[in-house]
């Protein structure tokens, strides 16, 4: 009964237009209401808040020409206009006053059968509609989206006591396909499921710091990647986001959880931080930093941080504790709570309480601890989610730690001694539920989440860095699983086998993994120790692999898909772009920005390219030109629609879907789709444009920097990558084989890896994760 077709928001906040921005993305046409501004331009405040979907650091939208599917208004002079839309979703401040006399409004224009949703996440359901008419509570939900709307994959959906069954379905079904976003029911309790269990555990991160009397990136090192989090950590967490926004969320929190809730115990303000907030040290976004800060805004190298004894700043310490750095590398946060330090403990603070928190909340608060994790992971980006993170430590070994502190252990903690909270059984993953019983974990059709399937699978090959299954559609699966998924020597053996083996064995291939970024590029680090060793002959046999690594899966004779989500950089995106066909993410990021650490795509990333703008401009003078630019600037694009005209994405070959979760299955699909038909592409030589051209573009390197656009070993660079575009020392017309062009990469790069500047920009990049401008 219920389909979306046309929307409307209300409220142009950070919230609002997030959700606006992706109703826009998915194909709906919106009317984005605000209140109306004084002045002779009644629509003022939805005109500022379009401009930033626009921002270029972070965009709303997938391509600027979306703007056009959003129409803005004001509530007083446009709220007739909602007569037209199928969805209305509420996006105003946190006051239920304002949101209940909004509604009235609302019912007295809308149509019948249009669904009528809020944004809220502290107002129960039962309070938003008390006092609306039964009609109005049938069509009634909450759909709790995540800031930035666009990214962040989790959308919490409360149903209220009235609320229809079929509305809750028609918002499940839309945000899931059109919206992409990875559904969690929840019930109408205080904080549902993200925020609840997300900020007690930055909370119980926070408060231990202070206590243990741990410096910020001491804390952070810890709680971070070695923990399965995101890198930022609580204190970096705090300043990204506002240290007086994060202390209202606690706030918040507060006010609407029960007394009896362990959130209280880590709420409490804490003194320096009131100092910081009362004196403008509010993070990020303050001139005068937050718990940390750049000295020089300009230089990534000036970070400091906040000394707490003297409030005062000191440089900032890079050395990661070895703990830390242990738990990071074997990808196992475990190995944390195994140490018996200051930091172990601090690890074991939050982990086991988190956890006991999050078990606490079965079934009360939701009956399945699917629901949890699917939270967690989805909407704070932890690698595992608490049920599992238990399954990791061992749910006996945790409950013996716990006792033999004197702790009491949660009721359906208890329940999952002797066992585990996921199984495998007959072939099928099960979750343990509150009774003992276990249940198949079934996600909806289409959804396919590989770090689950995997779980069901035994690898064909593996190694430290790479796996490969045959999936029940006997299509081989290559998936990628070092650090950042950079890529090596040993990941483009284990590509080079699976190509093999599934050429002889399957009906087609996908690259494709479940980690946040598919590949960052290949590993610099061991590109260094060759430069170090000084061992061109080691890079040029690298190179040389990885070139022939590559062309095998654009010349297997089966059909090879990637199906890329996160960042596909350097010689990641080098593996997608020798794919048949790409299903990428709506919101993948794609580019070559070899150049940044002084080197060029040694892996056929120019070849490629050149190739493709070459076609693209009908001349391969042109294309040498723009892949010339391109690769030159280490240009990225932040959604396919923006890599289209860059020749990263190939309308009408490569697809993006809006749901990452979907990636998989689509990806299966259209391997299988292609099989009956299918044989292996192979390009012909293309004609160089010669010296001449490769002159034109040395000069107008040396042009650039002689203005100060380029440093000079920018155009060390560029010029090896116009050497390479346009066939170097060559006539006009020469032409050029595929294999010619890997040549001339390597060549460009093991020039570039002999010269000291490289090697700087390499080391650069490794300590401080920013390039260097030699």
């Amino acid at each position: 009964m219920y389909e979306i077709n046309k929307a409307a928001v209300i409220g142009a906040g950070t919230m609002g237009l997030g959700i606006a921005g992706q109703l826009a993305n998915a194909g709906v046409d919106v009317l984005l209401l605000d209140l109306p501004s004084d002045g002779e331009n009644r629509n003022a405040v939805c005109e500022r808040a379009i401009e930033r979907l626009l921002d270029p650091n972070q965009p709303g939208l997938l391509h600027e020409d979306y703007l056009k599917r959003i129409t803005i208004g004001n509530i007083e002079d446009d709220l007739d206009k909602l007569a037209g839309a199928d969805w209305i979703a509420e996006a105003v401040v946190e006051r239920l006053d304002i949101k209940k006399a909004l509604y009235k409004k609302i019912d007295a224009v809308r149509k019948g059968g249009s669904i009528v949703s809020s944004n809220t996440s502290t107002i129960p359901i039962s309070l938003l509609v008390e006092e609306m008419p039964a009609s109005f509570r049938a069509e009634f939900a909450i759909t709790h989206f995540f800031n930035p709307v666009r990214f962040m994959r989790l959308l919490e959906i409360v149903r209220g006591t009235d609320t229809r069954q079929d509305v809750i379905d028609c918002l499940e079904k839309f945000n899931d396909e059109r919206m992409g976003k990875g559904i969690v029911l929840c019930n109408d309790t205080p904080g549902f499921l993200g925020n609840r269990v997300g900020v007690f555990a930055i909370q119980t991160a926070l408060h231990a710091a202070f206590r243990l009397e741990l410096k910020p990136e001491e804390a952070d090192a810890v709680f971070g990647r070695p923990m399965g989090i995101p890198k930022t950590g609580v204190f970096g967490l705090y300043d990204l986001i506002g240290i007086d926004l994060m202390s209202d969320v606690a706030r918040s929190l507060v006010s609407i959880l029960p007394e009896n809730d362990a959130f209280h115990r880590v709420s409490a303000d804490i003194p320096l931080m009131t100092r910081m907030i009362d004196e403008g040290y509010t993070g990020n976004k303050s001139r005068k930093g937050g718990f940390y800060r750049l000295k020089d805004p300009g230089d990534s190298t000036s970070r400091q941080t906040l000394n707490f004894s003297g409030f005062d700043y000191r440089d900032y310490s890079s050395d990661k504790p070895a703990i830390a750095a242990r738990a990071e590398a074997a990808a196992d946060f475990t190995v944390l709570l195994e140490d018996g330090g200051k930091l172990g403990q601090y690890a074991w603070e939050i982990v086991s309480n988190t956890l006991c928190y999050a078990a606490g909340l079965v079934p009360e608060v939701n009956e399945s601890l699917v629901a949890i994790d699917d939270a967690m992971k989805l909407g704070y980006n932890w690698i595992q989610g608490p049920f599992e993170m238990l399954d990791s430590i061992g749910v006996d070994r945790f409950i013996a730690r716990l006792e033999s502190e004197g702790r009491t252990v949660p009721v359906f903690l208890e329940t999952a001694r002797g066992v585990t909270f996921y199984r495998v059984d007959n072939g099928r993953l099960e979750f343990l539920q509150p009774d003992g019983s276990y249940r198949e974990l079934k996600r909806a059709p289409g959804v396919i989440r590989f770090s689950e399937e995997r779980r069901k699978l035994k690898p064909t090959l593996e190694n430290d860095v790479a796996s490969y299954f045959v999936l029940e559609s006997n299509v081989g699966l290559v998936e990628f699983h070092s650090k950042a998924n950079t890529l090596d020597g040993e990941s483009m053996h284990l590509i080079a086998e699976a190509v093999i083996h599934a050429s002889d064995n399957c009906k087609a291939l996908i690259i494709h993994n479940d980690a946040q970024h598919f590949s960052c590029g290949v590993n610099l680090e061991s590109v260094l120790e060759f430069i170090v060793r000084d061992d061109m002959d080691g890079v040029d046999q690298f190179l040389a692999h990885f070139q022939q690594t590559v062309l095998s899966l654009k010349h297997a004779p089966i059909p090879v898909v990637a199906a890329p989500s996160g960042l596909s950089l350097g010689g990641g995106f080098e593996v997608v772009l020798h794919s048949d066909k790409v299903i990428f993410h709506a919101n993948s990021v794609t580019g070559l920005v070899e150049t940044l650490v002084g080197v060029v795509p040694g892996g056929g990333g120019v070849k490629e390219m050149l190739y493709r703008a070459s076609d693209l401009n009908g001349d391969t003078t042109r294309g040498a030109w723009e892949a010339f630019m391109n690769i030159g600037y280490g240009k990225t694009a932040k959604s396919p629609l923006e890599a289209e005209p860059m020749g990263m994405f190939r309308k009408g070959v490569d697809e993006y879907i809006m749901n990452r979760d979907r990636l998989l299955q689509t990806a299966v699909d259209a391997a299988l789709a292609m099989v009956p038909a299918y044989a292996s592409a192979r390009r012909g030589s293309l004609k160089m444009a010669g010296r001449a051209v490769w002159k034109e573009m040395i000069e107008w390197l040396e042009r650039a920097h002689a203005k100060g656009y380029l440093t000079p070993h920018d155009v060390t660079t560029g010029s090896q990558i116009a050497m390479i575009v346009t066939g170097g020392d060559v006539d006009a017309g020469t032409e050029m084989s595929e294999q010619d062009l890997f040549d001339l990469e390597r060549l460009a790069f093991t020039t570039l890896a002999r010269t000291p500047q490289t090697r700087a920009r390499i080391e650069h990049m490794l300590s401080f994760g920013a390039p260097l401008r030699n």
